[in-house]
């Protein structure tokens, strides 16, 4: 199957208001391809304002990493099952936020999933499914429920030995939303961070106009599914064609259900519209674990919140309020 993919539209008008243009930069950042788009007077304002958000989101890069071995979050894997890390309060505070989002999800979306790390390779080598027992040996060692957190030193445990936390299903949209935020604080009226497809996008082009938002066809990647007028709020977007493996003719995708072990199948994307960059980013991914009927009903039941879900026969799904021309 072809990519799916969310890619931004740009009407730039002949008479830009005010003198200004939108401006872009693309950088690699996080392990991901980043581009952030300002509306702004001339490239030089706005390539000090692209960098301000650069330097936020290396900021959380070093915070929530789990490659770095002097970040706290690899602290706290490095202890796991012997005693409580003291963390920064913002990093307390992100975990926290994601254990809400694993009650919310029953457990779909799980941070503690990079246990499972090794046990699935999605770099094109992986030609057999991992032994039964090593995935029952992973699985042992994810559960949100054994992250304990002390409101009042912001420590964070992990109960049992070979537990890790990772942020992959949540960090680059926390990254997105962060790095708005030092924007909207140094007066930029309007912009896009694109973290990897996940977007947080406020304000308008410079000429006045909506941001617009293009789905591709899975069947047709130079086709267009639907696009969307957007000025506030973010769109993240997981799928089966970012990374996957082929074993006995059938694909799966790097998506993990934590409760089984196994790659998540029947959904090839799932796009989420959101308010809450981190929010979506997280809700994305535990969509897809869920399943059309449970994930659909469970955005059905936020505010604010919508989604389209194509399945991987080809079907479209979206919530409640989607409107799609």
């Amino acid at each position: 199957m072809r990519s799916i993919s969310l890619f931004l539209l740009f009407f730039l008008g002949a008479f830009p208001v005010m003198s200004q243009n939108n401006f872009s930069e693309k950088l690699m950042l996080m392990g991901n391809q980043f581009e952030i788009t300002v509306v702004a007077e001339d490239k030089d304002t706005a390539s000090i304002l692209i960098g301000l958000a650069v330097e936020e989101i290396k900021r959380i890069e070093s915070l929530i990493s789990s490659w770095d071995k002097l970040s706290q979050t690899s602290l706290i894997n490095r202890n796991a099952g012997l005693f409580p890390v003291k963390v920064d309060l913002e990093l307390y505070n992100l975990i926290s936020r994601s254990i809400a989002i694993s009650q919310l999800t029953d457990g779909a979306f799980d941070i503690t999933f990079a246990s499972m790390e090794g046990v699935w390779v999605f770099d094109g080598t992986m030609t057999s499914f991992p032994l039964k027992s090593e995935i029952e040996k992973s699985l042992s060692k994810v559960g949100y429920e054994n992250i304990v957190l002390d409101d009042e030193n912001h420590t964070v445990f992990l109960k049992n030995k070979g537990m890790k936390i990772s942020f992959g299903g949540i960090g680059k949209g926390y990254a997105a939303y962060k790095a708005k935020k030092v924007l909207v604080d140094n007066k930029v009226v309007s912009g896009i961070i694109n973290a990897s497809g996940d977007l947080s996008i406020w304000g308008e082009q410079a000429n006045g106009e909506p941001w617009k938002v293009a789905i591709t066809n899975p069947f047709n990647n130079e086709g267009i599914f639907a696009v969307l007028p957007f000025s506030e709020g973010s769109i993240v977007t997981s799928g089966n064609y970012e990374k996957f493996t082929v074993i006995n003719g059938e694909k799966y995708s790097h998506i993990i259900n934590p409760k089984t072990g196994i790659p998540a199948q029947g959904i090839a994307s799932v796009t989420i519209f959101s308010m809450n960059t981190e929010l979506a980013d997280a809700l994305a991914t535990a969509v897809f674990v869920m399943g059309k009927e449970v994930g659909l009903d469970r955005v059905n039941q936020l505010q604010d919140t919508e989604c389209v879900i194509i399945d991987t026969e080809g079907g479209i799904i979206t919530s409640s309020n989607i409107k799609i021309d």
